[in-house]
């Protein structure tokens, strides 16, 4: 299957260790001495609706792609950042 650059853009990527939704492709890292894609970048998910900015952007090297689907890009990675139980307000 071959794919253009533009429509890595639409598809979703999902990490297949547990099935988290990373976000969407939003650029491309290209080796431009050997011409091959070296990693996809996703946005950082936004702080407080993106008033505060967004974490920093998510690199998955070429390396960790297992398949390039249809809608879908699964990778074998892990995102960096987990979420955080929420505190309790009360303490019983």
């Amino acid at each position: 299957m071959c794919c253009r650059i533009v429509e890595l853009k639409d598809k979703q990527v999902i990490s297949i260790k547990d099935g988290t939704i990373l976000g969407y492709v939003c650029d491309v890292e290209v080796d431009t001495a050997n011409g091959k894609i070296v990693s996809l970048v996703l946005p950082g998910k936004a702080k407080f609706f993106g008033l505060f900015g967004h974490e920093d952007d998510i690199i998955v090297p070429w390396c960790e792609i297992e398949v390039i689907g249809r809608e879908t890009i699964l990778v074998c990675t892990e995102p960096k950042s987990k979420i955080k139980p929420k505190r309790k307000f009360f303490p019983f």
